[in-house]
């Protein structure tokens, strides 16, 4: 599969953008564990216009996580296009428009997936960034705004039009936010148009190995996105390559997974400061699958999440690896 020029390989899998999830820190290290792409955090276009200090540091990527996508979000088309252009400054491999993200604050306010009730508009953004900038772009979109506006195949061809080299659908409607399951049939049908001749990347609910080979053999897709699966377990991308070459890459062991998650911590800590840092780590320490099905857990969890120095949280984790997990299997 292909973006422009740049070569990701058959079957790609990809780290999804998600906010205040895919920093640096967190896109290098699935990089590391297999992914073939990574996406930045949602860049506001307004704020990076008015050199907002915690959105311009957004844009910085390690050589090592390439190629990477810095996603962008707006609801005009003036910001957009200078938004583009600061984003394009900055050396990303490509440039991917949020047409797609359904929380209130975004969407609410016609941006990311609340474009998806004016079409018109988000064709035009799209146009005159593909315009304004010399690097690939791509969009991340929805099947529609509702039920009853399941739009997404007319919808690819157009964004295709207006000159996006790939495009990202995730399986669900705004309206359904992240409840229900994804929609993959519906996504299976805009890789059957004939007429669309760039690449479809599936996204929504892939979350094991056999999910992810299902993706690409049932539904055709170009290449796979992986989201929320990936929080608190940079490994999955591991063990998914793993499954799609149809061998064992060799589980990573639990003490490799919880250097992996002391490493996030750390950078964390060293990227912002000791307490904002940890509590910017609480959401993967939250999701991550090492702390689950643990038998009268709870009050250790709540520690864990409650934890405010890197002495204090490090006693913890080594409690739960060395004599807690140990314990129970």
């Amino acid at each position: 599969m292909k973006i422009g020029n740049i070569d990701l390989g058959e079957r790609p899998v990809m780290l999804a953008p998600m906010e205040d999830v895919t920093d640096r820190s967190f896109r290098l290290i699935c990089k590391e564990q297999g992914a073939d792409m990574t996406y930045s955090e949602f860049v506001s276009a307004d704020a990076l216009i008015r050199n907002i200090a915690a959105t311009t540091r957004k844009l910085a990527i390690d050589p090592g996580e390439r190629p990477t996508a810095i996603q962008i979000y707006g609801r005009e088309v003036g910001p957009m296009v200078e938004a583009a252009k600061i984003v394009e400054a900055a050396s990303p491999d490509i440039i991917d428009i949020n047409f797609g993200c359904p929380v209130k604050k975004v969407a609410g306010k016609g941006a990311g997936a609340g474009m998806l009730r004016d079409i018109p508009r988000m064709l035009e953004i799209t146009r005159a960034v593909v315009d304004a900038v010399r690097l690939p772009v791509t969009v991340k979109t929805r099947l529609g705004w509702d039920h009853e506006s399941k739009i997404i195949v007319t919808l690819a061809e157009q964004l295709q039009d207006c000159g996006i080299q790939a495009l990202t659908v995730h399986g669900r409607t705004r309206s359904q936010m992240y409840t229900g399951e994804a929609d993959w049939e519906m996504i299976a049908r805009v890789k059957e148009n004939p007429r669309l001749v760039i690449p479809v990347i599936g996204n929504g609910d892939i979350t094991t190995g056999n999910g992810l080979v299902e993706g690409f053999g049932r539904y055709g897709v170009d290449g796979v996105m992986v989201g929320r699966a990936s929080i608190g377990a940079p490994w999955i991308f591991r063990e998914m390559k793993a499954a799609l070459a149809g061998g064992d890459a060799g589980e990573l062991t639990l003490a490799g997974k919880f250097a992996l998650l002391r490493r996030q911590i750390r950078e964390s800590v060293d990227r912002i400061d000791e307490y904002r840092g940890i509590l910017h780590i609480r959401r993967h320490l939250a999701a991550s699958p090492l702390f689950k099905g643990i038998p009268h857990f709870r009050d250790t969890r709540v520690a864990m999440l409650r934890a405010d120095t890197l002495a204090g949280l490090e006693e913890i984790l080594s409690h739960i690896e060395n004599d807690i997990i140990p314990e129970n299997s």
